[in-house]
């Protein structure tokens, strides 16, 4: 992403729990392109999302419910929560799997400066699942062209993926930002780049305890 900032957009955690959904048991409808609108004169770019983990679908799904009961949903272009197949050997044999390509993330098509439209700045608010924005701290910040572009090539089998960038290492000191553990200090355990995921050590009443958190969850000391 151009950008790592997220709008927050004052969702409670708490009401997502009974929409999560465990990764692999989504169908493939619920992970690609939702169809596009027709072309109504109305200027989108496409915007980054940022959902709970594993709940990336449900947001997909709930985003166009939401919109189609609110009467809105010509406003909203394309939803994407692009996949992959990953290829792994399990007991001797080879398993082929679908994940997502990038965790956390549902990229939608709307109008520029979707904060500006109160009944659809309100609905997204109310989606579960959904945290914020990829974007400035006052607005959401539309994706480059070329970002977007390039992982619509992806999706099409156009372009392969590139390697995630080396972000943290193991042992390196964090401070986890967001989510039960805000606040604590702790050293990398494991990094998982395909997931986005880290296991960070942190002492919990005087024991050294692993937590796992997201990459956007942590930031270096």
């Amino acid at each position: 992403m151009s950008t790592d900032e997220i709008i927050d957009t004052e969702h409670d955690v708490a009401e997502d729990v009974s929409e999560t959904v465990v990764e692999g048991d989504e169908s493939p409808q619920d992970e690609v392109a939702a169809p596009a609108v027709v072309d109504d004169g109305i200027k989108r770019r496409w915007y980054a999302l940022h959902a709970y983990s594993g709940q990336e679908g449900n947001v997909m799904k709930n985003l166009l419910a939401h919109a189609e009961q609110a009467g809105i949903r010509d406003l909203i272009g394309q939803v994407l929560v692009p996949v992959e197949e990953v290829a792994e050997i399990r007991s001797g044999e080879k398993k082929v799997s679908r994940r997502k390509s990038y965790p956390g993330y549902v990229f939608v098509q709307l109008p520029v400066h979707p904060e500006k439209n109160a009944e659809l700045w309100h609905m997204i608010k109310e989606v579960p699942g959904v945290s914020g924005f990829i974007g400035s701290r006052t607005a959401p910040v539309p994706m480059e062209d070329a970002e977007i572009q390039a992982i619509l090539e992806e999706q099409r089998g156009e372009r392969e993926r590139p390697k995630p960038k080396v972000k943290f290492e193991q042992g390196e000191r964090v401070k986890i930002i967001d989510g039960p553990f805000s606040n604590f200090l702790g050293n990398i355990d494991e990094i998982n780049h395909e997931s986005g995921r880290l296991k960070v050590m942190v002492e919990i009443f005087e024991r050294l305890t692993s937590v796992e958190v997201e990459f956007w969850q942590v930031e270096k000391i």
